[in-house]
């Protein structure tokens, strides 16, 4: 009998990154432990492809990535079956969302869009580099904002975008204008990429959010985590495995994974 494999996808800011500091080294242990046991970890977060690659460098990761809420999958080289990058996308092209978005304005909606900002503006909103910020606005499926009215005009916002075939889902800062797919929709393809590639055997999936764009994967993972932060409270999980993580960020992670390892039976060479 094939021992189980399993995969974990993970977001980023507020989870595996510090919500401030956008620091990982907290986590360090439990993905070196992930490393030596085979376990793929996928960064799944509202980033875009050009702000991961770095990322995924300075940890070491070398497994694919979802990036944009969903909006896309990257394969890396030489992974699966293809020497080339691959990307599979789940979304609508940018441009499209910004010309509806550009409707949208002329009927009186007041937004800041992420392709309205410069670098040095997003650096000053978000706390990033001039490097990351210039990284951020490399969107290609889905469109960042800033709401600039009340309540009930979003409501009636959400619903002019429904009529053209969008959706608004609440990240850690920003509203993202989207598609219909989440984070959920991009895991169920990647697993099914994993099982076409392992072959015969149990697969099982391990899932670390902290927000409500994060309530797709959670829910498709077999052990969902929630981590604790400034939106976890709105991310509403109904599953009989849901644990929570207990500490913030990376040091949540790191506690939760490790004893999730323990729980399992995951055991690194």
């Amino acid at each position: 009998m094939k021992p189980v494999r399993y995969l974990l996808f993970t977001d980023l800011d507020g989870t595996l990154l510090d919500h401030h500091s956008y620091q990982w080294q907290a986590a360090e242990p439990a993905l070196r432990a992930l490393e030596r046991a085979g376990v793929p970890v996928i960064f799944t977060t509202s980033k875009t492809a050009a702000e991961l690659a770095p990322l995924q460098q300075a940890i070491g990761n070398q497994h694919p990535c979802i990036a944009e809420n969903g909006a896309l999958v990257v394969i890396p080289p030489h992974y699966f079956h293809s020497a080339e990058q691959q990307v599979h996308y789940l979304g609508e092209p940018r441009q499209t969302l910004l010309a509806i978005l550009a409707r949208l304005r002329d009927k009186g909606f007041q937004f800041q869009m992420f392709s309205d900002l410069s670098v040095q503006a997003l650096s000053e909103l978000t706390g990033l580099d001039s490097t990351s910020a210039g990284l951020a606005l490399q969107r290609q499926a889905t469109e960042p904002l800033l709401w600039q009215m009340g309540e009930a005009q979003l409501e009636h916002f959400r619903h002019e975008l429904a009529a053209e075939g969008l959706t608004l889902l609440a990240g850690g800062r920003f509203l993202h204008v989207m598609g219909h797919f989440d984070k959920g929709e991009a895991m169920a393809w990647l697993v099914n990429a994993y099982r076409q590639y392992w072959g015969p055997g149990t697969l099982k999936t391990i899932a670390l959010g902290d927000g409500p764009n994060d309530a797709g994967m959670l829910m498709a993972a077999d052990y969902p985590v929630l981590i604790p932060g400034a939106r976890s409270a709105e991310c509403v999980i109904d599953h009989s495995r849901l644990r929570h993580a207990p500490a913030p960020g990376p040091k949540g992670w790191n506690q939760s994974v490790l004893a999730l390892m323990r729980e399992l039976s995951i055991v690194p060479a």
